[in-house]
């Protein structure tokens, strides 16, 4: 059985992205993308919305670039070989492999996914995230917290739920980031 985690960069006033939609100021230094390339190992498919598929759909052909570095390298790879559920009324065909194309998020379906998953399950992007944490499907909260405030923008967490956390797992970076891994509390 595989884990759905919710795992993004986020500044430290808590926003995937600034008023604007721009997220470049989130954008990983070597060391982050390397513990970032690690993590993905363990994750079988991703979960996205269609405006952040439109964002990590670059992986798909990264490796095609000039003088890319090995670490930027090694993510493309980790991600190409991962299976990819975009979310999505309107996008009517999926580029590269391993993508399907779901018109809506439906909760039975990522349980039934995450029962008979051998490797974990990642959603990304806070509007699909949030979906999956009102459907209480979300496992563990992976935060990468950058050392900036930006203001406002689209949030990482939901303004309406409350979901009770343990800190499981903590790491902090040179460029001033810190990761934090959250697991939902057992409530018996």
């Amino acid at each position: 059985m595989g884990k759905l985690i919710y795992s993004m960069i986020t500044s430290l006033d808590g926003y995937v992205s600034d008023t604007d939609g721009d997220f470049g100021w989130g954008g990983p230094e070597e060391e982050l993308h390397e513990f970032i390339n690690e993590h993905g190992r363990s994750i079988g498919t991703y979960l996205y919305g269609r405006r952040m598929y439109d964002t990590m759909v670059y992986w798909e052909t990264a490796h095609t670039v000039p003088d890319q570095a090995p670490f930027i390298l090694e993510w493309a790879r980790v991600w190409q070989a991962a299976d990819k559920i975009v979310y999505s009324a309107t996008l009517h065909e999926a580029v590269g492999e391993r993508t399907r194309i779901e018109r809506t998020f439906a909760p039975e379906a990522v349980r039934k996914l995450k029962a008979e998953a051998d490797l974990d399950i990642a959603v990304a992007g806070p509007h699909l995230a949030a979906q999956a944490i009102r459907a209480g499907l979300v496992d563990e909260y992976h935060l990468f917290v950058r050392p900036a405030i930006v203001g406002g923008g689209n949030a990482f967490f939901p303004d309406d739920v409350r979901v009770d956390l343990a800190l499981l797992d903590e790491r902090r970076f040179s460029d001033g980031t810190v990761y934090l891994c959250y697991g939902v509390k057992d409530i018996a």
